[in-house]
């Protein structure tokens, strides 16, 4: 039985990642149809059915730093690395499934979103065709992956759940946002900061998704780089956040 099989078993054999990916599902296109149902008036726009994106990733950042705290809190990782003693491996078999269902989560939502919102106004024009909304569609999947990653990271190097989980979610809905209050500095170091950086992927300008209904859809996107390069930059946070954390796991007892 290969690594990635073992941390596929391990991951759907516990209940977290199912009751997340429900309340992610739930979250996310209830949002969508909410919109689309409360405003009689405007018909919904790409940008505005993936509103509830952010508090998605939220739940999937919990979901992915459960994955690794329960087992550092029943100790099944110690068991773990006694039978494979390669803790790069299974750290990054690990991470590399959890990044995957998140993926798979955040595609799910994305265009399930966009769905239930044509679903209730039919002539809505919700026709995916510009590279900026599929970007802003498909590309939610792809944010959701590497904040696994982040998240997977901030588990194991923490291997506290309820401290991976408030330092996830403190640092990602007050951290960001607090520090543009910094007198004189603040929105510059704000724009370089890795979760701009992946909203500016996700709505970054120029991209016509910026267009709300009534102000309803994601906030403007302001960040120090175009969409793509802002994805790299994300996606090398990420990595680095890995390689912290699996050096620090090669160097501890578990």
């Amino acid at each position: 039985m290969t690594l990635l099989a073992v941390e596929r078993i391990k991951l759907f054999t516990t209940r977290s990642p199912l009751w997340c990916t429900i309340a992610a599902i739930a979250v996310v296109v209830g949002f969508a149809a909410l919109i689309a149902g409360v405003d009689t008036d405007n018909a919904p726009t790409i940008a505005s059915t993936q509103f509830g994106a952010n508090f998605g990733l939220m739940i999937v950042m919990v979901m992915a730093a459960l994955a690794i705290t329960t087992e550092y809190r029943f100790g099944t990782i110690r068991a773990t690395f006694q039978a494979i003693p390669n803790r790069t491996g299974t750290l990054l078999a690990k991470t590399l499934v959890v990044a995957v269902f998140a993926g798979l989560i955040g595609e799910v939502v994305a265009f399930g979103s966009v769905a239930i919102a044509k679903l209730i106004k039919p002539s809505a024009d919700l026709a995916i065709n510009s590279s900026f909304e599929w970007r802003a569609v498909a590309g939610v999947g792809v944010v959701y992956a590497l904040a696994a990653v982040v998240a997977i990271a901030v588990g194991t190097l923490i291997r506290h759940s309820a401290g991976a989980v408030s330092l996830l979610l403190i640092y990602t809905l007050l951290v960001e946002s607090l520090v543009a209050l910094i007198p004189n500095v603040g929105l510059d170091i704000q724009k370089w900061m890795p979760f701009q950086m992946a909203n500016m992927f996700l709505a970054g300008d120029p991209d016509a998704t910026n267009l709300t209904v009534n102000g309803e859809g994601p906030p403007a996107a302001t960040a120090g780089l175009g969409p793509w390069g802002a994805l790299a930059y994300f996606a090398g946070f990420a990595v680095l956040m890995l390689i912290i954390a699996v050096t620090t796991a090669n160097k501890r007892d578990a």
